[in-house]
Formats: C-alpha cells, structure tokens, sequence
C-alpha cells in the first residue's frame, strides 16, 4: 500500500531548511549549501525550465566618444556604462575589466566601431580581447591599400576559461592611419563588450 508524508518543510538536525515549499514555490537546501547530483543519477529539465545559469554575466558599452588613440598602439576600450551587470564583476570605472569570481567557461564578445579626422586614413585595424593583460583573441582587418576608408566596425568573440578567482578579460582595439586622429565612436550601437559563463 502506498504511502503519503504531507509537511511543508523538511529541516537537519540543526533547524537549517533542506526542503521548503510556500505559495507554490519548492526551495531545495539554503544559502551556502552545495546540492550534488550522484554518478549515475540523471535530472531532467524541460526546455526553458532553468533560469540563471549564464551568470556571472554583463555588458557595457562606451558613452563617450575615447580619442587620443595612438597610431598602430594597442589601447584599451574604456567601456564605462553598464547595460547590465548580474554579479558586479565589471569594473566601468577604473580598470575597464570583467574579474567573474565562479569559475567556468565564459563566452566573450567585443565590437568596436571607429574612425579618424581625415578622409581616407585607415590601413589596417586589430581588435582584440584580452585576458589576464594578454591577448587571448582577435580579428584583423586590412583594407584595400588603393582605397582606405575613414571608418570601421569590428568584433571578436571567443570561450574561454576562467579560474573564478584572478582571472580577468578586457577589451583593446590596434588602429593604423595615414593621417588624422583616432577615436572609438560612442554609442551602444557602435561598441559593446560583453561576457557570459556557459558552463564549468
């Protein structure tokens, strides 16, 4: 014969929830608690069944236009307003970088548009990200040396490891000219640098 235990919450010895359930909402185990699923032992989840798991996550982009750029010099991208930030990872004020402390896999995007004071200045653009100061990916652009252009967009994406704890990412940008001055163009449709963990 089958049986039936109805209680709303089961706690351990010390009083600590390890199954509640209110108004509908069923909560397993309490902060700081680890849940393991066994070798061997399986959990299926319906599509769309799971919120939350691509953080740590953030984005941010430039508001403001960054000139100054120096010719053929990688610069960094100072991207200094957040679209969002799920965990206060980036830092959009001082160092311009994303340091996740949950180790993982992230996925990593950087697109930059940009551009210099005169008419058909630019040779040649790298843009970049990088990760603990050094460049971990990248995407060249070269342009018909006969016919330069005085403006670009580019982007690079890429998954990389992160250890959760020093690990870091930002994003740089290499712009050659003939002539004129460089800026990085403000905007969120012209720039975004942006990260999400995919898995462990």
């Amino acid at each position: 014969m089958a049986s039936i235990l109805k209680v709303d919450t089961i706690q351990d010895q010390s009083g600590n929830n390890i199954i509640n359930e209110n108004a509908d909402t069923i909560t397993i185990g309490a902060s700081g608690d680890t849940i393991t699923v066994p070798t061997g032992a399986t959990m299926t989840v319906p599509s769309g069944g799971l919120t939350g798991q691509n953080y740590p996550a953030f984005a941010a982009y430039n508001s403001t236009e960054q000139t100054g750029i120096s010719d053929w010099t990688n610069t960094k991208v100072q991207y200094n307003t957040e679209v969002f930030d799920t965990n206060g990872y980036y830092d959009n004020s001082v160092n311009y970088r994303f340091t996740p402390l949950v180790a993982g896999k992230y996925f990593a995007y950087h697109r930059v548009g940009y551009g210099r004071s005169a008419s058909n200045a630019i040779y040649g653009g790298i843009v970049y990200l990088y990760k603990n100061g050094s460049s971990i990916a990248y995407n060249q652009l070269s342009p018909n040396s006969g016919s330069p252009d005085n403006y670009f967009k580019q982007d690079v994406s890429a998954i990389i490891d992160m250890n959760g704890t020093t690990d870091y990412l930002e994003a740089y940008v290499r712009i050659g000219v003939n002539s004129g001055t460089i800026s990085v163009y403000a905007g969120i449709t012209e720039n975004m640098f942006m990260a999400y963990r995919i898995g462990a």
